[in-house]
């Protein structure tokens, strides 16, 4: 009898189970098993033995689920490495990993199986064995070209295609071929083609892609990063907005395909990249594929059976959680924007950076690793002057285009000069004018959705908030609600104070809503957009509003952070940041970093092409150094400065920080918990320990938050302050009196 252990997706340790060596399962494969007296799970078993384990009763697993196996050995290195590192479980770590439906969980047997996904089948097309041959197929063609040309012709694409693919056996998939289903079932009909269905499979064959030409400046990063990675080294590509890093990422994506390995690129947001994947579509035809929370839990589903069952070649394009895909044959592994904070999972545990695993993963799978920004997080450019990553840099954009004019605009000498209407400085005004009248566009940033953040009431101070969330609830008034933005609470926008009954109500601050309303009373003629959290509900809406942008249906684009990333769009003449002064009061030791990235990154939209464009930045504070480091375009500047206060300071790159965040809905038990968290850390870390001290949300969906925070010193064992915290973590939850207190470990935190 053999004995496997099986991890199941819950925070829990592994289990024994035992194995009918009829089943055929090994390491790594899906099985059902039965947990608790009336539960059934999807497991994937980790280790076998032939050693029966000391319990009295040991349950069978009951079948294998896939007849693929879902878990390569190194992904069960990656996934044990996370477990450690992030302080989880590596049941855990499969709850986020698998999608929902590869991991069917059952009050019943029989539900398991009416639950389970089966991989979909592709349809496969051929000649007859009659036309593949040498003579054959020429010999139909001379017959048949005048009477029936379009058969003939569509005979002779089939031919072709698998020929030009590498297709050795004739037979090329169905979406590779622009012909209809009628015109198919006609040539079946008569004997001239064969279809089959298939597994699907990563494209085998073509190893010749039609990549961009790349400039001087292109080749040489190119040629540094190939040198990088034969010495097994991560390359930090940092180049400037519209350098060309694209073009890049597509030559070495090339390079890996033609290898027949598999690539993985990540992007912070899927929606925003639709540009990149159809680029990337054009060149790797039939190759890309997309994973990320929007799509069907069926689809992602069967694309991760898909990979599973695949012998390489794969381009997958996703967002974070893309890391926990099977990869087979992975050779390199690209980070779009690899400062962009959508990287690290803040919601649920394991609470990882998926930038940081993407460097992991580079050694685990032996592949290659690139991380790509105009503005590299200040860990990674750290590491690339230490020598740790190669550092490799593009100054100037590609081709005719030049780096945008930054002017910076003072608000309250605007104020004072009567050169401000509503929220828009006169230079702002000017610029939207100039640009209208050109032709071009503009886009506006805003780092604030909805119509007002707030109202108050004049009289008495009063501002409407959030019940279950410590926060001021948003005006929005398309619906005439107040909502919010944290747990969905919402509430009729008041005619009239609620608490001294005047109806002196009045809008504070401004989010997209109302910088739309007034830059179309400004400029009436001019048609205006908005793309917002609130605008982009839908993968659809989204499209429909970056599709309109980008045939110039659309004259000036309003926007939050969704603006600032990943767009290239030729007409963009002017870009305006409304408000620089909420990006640079957010009380966060990485304000000054993030500030800079997000202005220099929508900045990066103007001009992208031939005119050089403008960016206005509006201001109170127009010698804050970050605004003058965003004028000059000195990313080098800003870092030097940050990293010389955070190495003061002891903040990370030079420390790791971990947050222990305790939640209870009784605030009492909370303080008296975090004092004794905090007591139990300082006798073993210090003074590395800050706190206790509230959270910026104090109180979120019904619960108090309070945290105790951690900074250990690059070069000290994280090993043994993991094992040091857990102790602390152990010690509290065991004491009864604080049973009803929460503990979440955030390592690295963001």
């Amino acid at each position: 009898m053999l004995y496997a252990q099986v991890v199941l997706p819950l925070a829990q340790p592994m289990y024994t189970f035992s194995v009918d060596e009829t089943l055929g399962v090994g390491v790594g494969d899906a099985v059902v098993v039965q947990f608790g007296s009336s539960r059934f799970y999807t497991g994937i078993v980790w280790s076998i033995t032939d050693q029966r384990p000391d319990y009295p009763r040991i349950k069978p697993i009951l079948k294998r689920q896939y007849t693929t196996t879902l878990i390569s050995p190194e992904t069960q290195r990656l996934w044990e490495w996370i477990a450690d590192y992030y302080m989880t479980t590596v049941g855990e770590v499969m709850r986020m990993a698998l999608p929902s439906l590869a991991k069917p969980s059952a009050t019943s047997f029989a539900e398991i199986d009416e639950r389970s996904i089966e991989l979909p089948k592709e349809s496969y097309i051929a000649l007859c064995e009659e036309l593949r041959s040498e003579t054959g197929l020429a010999e139909y063609v001379a017959r048949h070209s005048r009477r029936a040309p379009r058969r003939t012709e569509i005979l002779d694409l089939i031919s072709a295609s698998a020929l030009e693919r590498g297709y050795s056996d004739g037979f090329v998939p169905r979406r590779l071929l622009d012909i209809s289903s009628d015109q198919l079932l006609s040539l079946r009909n008569k004997g001239l083609i064969i279809t089959q269905e298939r597994d699907i499979q990563g494209d085998e064959g073509v190893v010749d892609f039609l990549c961009p030409t790349l400039s001087e400046a292109q080749n040489v990063a190119l040629t540094a990063i190939r040198t990088a990675h034969s010495e097994s080294k991560v390359a930090l590509l940092h180049g400037v907005t519209g350098s060309g890093k694209t073009e890049i990422y597509i030559h070495l994506i090339a390079d890996a395909l033609s290898r027949g390995e598999s690539v993985l690129m990540l992007v912070p947001e899927i929606v925003i990249t639709s540009q990149l994947v159809e680029r990337l579509e054009r060149i790797f035809e039939g190759r890309v594929t997309t994973y990320h929370s929007r799509l069907t839990p069926l689809r992602r589903g069967r694309t991760f059976l898909r990979l599973a069952g695949s012998a390489g070649g794969e381009l997958i394009v996703g967002v974070r959680s893309s890391v926990f895909l099977p990869l087979p044959r992975l050779g390199l592994v690209i980070v779009d924007e690899e400062h962009d904070a959508n990287y690290k999972q803040s919601d649920m545990s394991p609470r990882y950076n998926a930038r940081d695993m993407a460097v992991v993963m580079g050694r685990i799978y032996g592949a290659k690793v690139v991380l790509g920004s105009a503005t590299p997080s200040l860990e990674s450019y750290l590491n690339g002057l230490s020598g740790k990553y190669a550092y490799v840099e593009l100054k100037e954009r590609w081709g005719d285009g030049v780096l945008p004019e930054v002017v910076v605009s003072d608000t309250i000498r605007a104020v004072k000069r009567g050169e401000r209407k509503t929220h828009f400085n006169r230079d702002l005004i000017l610029d939207v004018e100039r640009a209208l009248s050109g032709g071009d566009q503009v886009i506006l940033f805003q780092n604030r959705r909805g119509y007002a953040p707030y109202i108050q009431c004049r009289t008495c101070g009063y501002s409407p908030r959030c019940p279950h969330c410590n926060v001021t609830l948003t005006q929005h008034k398309a619906t005439s609600r107040m909502e919010c933005h944290y747990c969905g609470y919402n509430i009729p926008t008041p005619t009239q104070c609620p608490n001294c009954q005047v109806q002196d109500l009045s809008l504070m601050g401004f989010g997209t809503e109302k910088a739309v309303e007034e830059i179309s009373r400004l400029f009436p003629n001019a048609r205006v957009d908005r793309l917002d959290g609130d605008t982009s509900t839908s993968e659809r809406a989204f499209k429909s509003i970056v599709e309109r942008f980008e045939a110039r249906d659309t004259d000036i684009l309003v926007g939050t952070q969704i603006v600032t990333k990943g767009f290239d769009f030729e007409g963009v003449a002017t870009v305006g940041i409304l408000n620089a002064d909420n990006l640079l009061s957010a009380p966060d030791f990485r304000a000054t970093e993030r500030a800079f990235q997000l202005m220099m990154q929508v900045a990066g939209r103007a001009g992208r092409h031939n005119d050089r464009g403008r960016v206005i930045i509006q201001t109170a504070q127009p010698k804050h150094p970050v605004i003058q480091f965003v004028a000059l375009g000195d990313y080098h500047a800003m870092a030097r400065v940050e990293l010389a206060e955070r190495r003061s300071f002891g903040y990370p790159p030079y420390s790791h920080l971990v947050r222990l965040l305790l939640r209870c809905e009784d605030y009492e038990l909370l303080r008296r918990a975090s004092h004794y968290v905090a007591g139990l850390m300082r006798q073993k870390f210090g003074g590395r320990v800050m706190g206790p001290v509230s959270s910026a949300l104090e109180i979120l969906r019904g619960e108090h938050r309070s945290e105790v925070l951690l900074k250990i010193e690059v070069g000290a064992s994280m090993q043994r302050a993991r094992g040091m915290i857990a102790d602390v973590v152990r010690q509290t939850t065991d004491n009864k009196e604080y049973r009803g207190v929460k503990i979440i470990i955030d390592v690295d935190s963001w």
